[in-house]
């Protein structure tokens, strides 16, 4: 049973519907957070750290996520205080966001007045995802699925991400199964660390499509919309058109185009043969179900 709903009010504002983008790393998170934040009434935050450094901690430690209702009002209390519209708010942001948002002075991005629904892309939400249900009942999960190859070869050029694969990540104090890591057991955290790199990229992308599969299966169908980045990069248009479909509000389709388009088929180019065949070997069950050849 769903705990009774909490109506939580920001700037006071009802927040009612939240939009929540979930994904693998470089999947398209990054993308959709620019056209809803490009939308009319939209209010999208990602990478603010009050929320990603409750995200990352439930990433690392799930168990917190099972103790009772203080793992959701932290989480709630934490995108309260991101989706705070003030003056200067906009500078705790990190840089994509401020990007997206077209932000060049002091000045928040959006205004009080016009702002009907939150939102949040931050990286690895998709960690939180019951978290985020038990705070927000009628939330709206968004979620982006890519090729696993495309994924792993962005990984590994992106120091953040590879920064988690420091073998100092597997502890003493690390929890099994870890969806984070992509690892199911302590049995195979020498195996891990001794995993060269494109291996550690594909485990982290087929334990988060694991977890997709779970929340398609788990959720109504008018709580979450699966869509994959590769149409956002052939079909931009019918693919933001999907969206505001879903979502009962027009979205812009703008930030889908341009310098910020999705690439695709990038792995073919950037993977060495020896890492290309490692993320094809780890992850074929994956691209093989969802029709990756």
């Amino acid at each position: 049973m769903r705990p009774p709903t909490h109506i939580l009010v920001v700037n006071g504002i009802k927040v009612r519907q939240p939009v929540f983008v979930l994904a693998a790393p470089h999947s398209g998170s990054d993308l959709l957070a620019r056209a809803l934040k490009r939308s009319p009434g939209f209010h999208v935050t990602m990478g603010r750290a009050s929320v990603t450094h409750v995200v990352y901690a439930f990433a690392r430690r799930p168990s917190i996520t099972r103790r009772g209702m203080g793992a959701t009002r932290v989480l709630r209390d934490a995108l309260a205080e991101s989706w705070q519209i003030l003056p200067g708010a906009c500078l705790e942001c990190p840089a994509p966001c401020r990007e997206a948002g077209g932000v060049t002075g002091e000045g928040p991005c959006v205004t009080s007045g016009s702002v009907a629904r939150f939102g949040d892309a931050s990286p690895d939400l998709i960690y939180s995802a019951s978290v985020l249900l038990q705070a927000f009942p009628d939330a709206r999960f968004v979620q982006l699925i890519r090729d696993g190859r495309d994924v792993a070869a962005d990984m590994m050029a992106d120091p953040a991400v590879l920064s988690w694969f420091r073998p100092a990540m597997l502890s003493e104090e690390t929890e099994f199964p870890n969806p984070f890591l992509g690892v199911n057991s302590g049995e195979h955290g020498e195996r891990w660390k001794a995993m060269p790199t494109a291996g550690k990229c594909a485990l982290r992308w087929r334990s988060a499509v694991r977890l997709s599969a779970t929340l398609h299966r788990e959720l109504p169908r008018e709580q979450l919309l699966t869509l994959r980045y590769e149409d956002l990069a052939t079909s931009p248009a019918e693919a933001a058109q999907g969206l505001s479909d879903f979502l009962g509000t027009r979205v812009s389709k703008i930030g889908l185009y341009g310098r910020h388009a999705p690439q695709v088929g990038v792995w073919r180019a950037r993977l060495r043969g020896t890492d290309a065949e490692l993320v094809g070997k780890v992850a074929r069950e994956e691209l093989t179900r969802l029709g990756y050849r």
